[in-house]
């Protein structure tokens, strides 16, 4: 059975950088839209970003346009999300999952039932 790995996580001082990765063994990430997610406990599931495959072409959510940076190397089967500039508002698990229904990113990043081989997610904390 297929499952995303998520990688990269830990504690980071707001304002600071961290590089998630996200692998998937066993699948090819190239034909999907791969998606980067975040979920706090209490909370619905939120889509964080997107990159298409075929042009590479990235959505983000408005909380982390300008801050966050997703993108792909289909040659090491991974995808990546930069995160500058972090805040406390962004401490969450966060996830990755491709889209097995397109190979663009709709401009919402959802809905998240089109997404699947979701992995075990990894912690981002913002703290001081």
């Amino acid at each position: 059975q297929v499952q995303f790995v998520e990688s990269g996580g830990g504690l980071v001082q707001p304002g600071g950088s961290r590089r998630l990765s996200c692998a998937a063994p066993g699948f090819s990430l190239d034909g999907y839209a791969i998606g980067w997610f975040r979920q706090v406990p209490g909370r619905e599931r939120e889509g964080v970003s997107c990159v298409s495959s075929s042009d590479r072409s990235t959505v983000y959510a408005d909380s982390v346009k300008g801050r966050f940076t997703i993108s792909r190397d289909n040659a090491k089967n991974t995808v990546y999300l930069e995160m500058n500039s972090v805040k406390p508002e962004d401490t969450a698990v966060y996830y990755c999952a491709a889209n097995l229904l397109r190979s663009r990113c709709s401009s919402s990043i959802l809905p998240l039932h089109e997404y699947s081989y979701w992995g075990q997610g990894t912690q981002v904390t913002v703290s001081s």
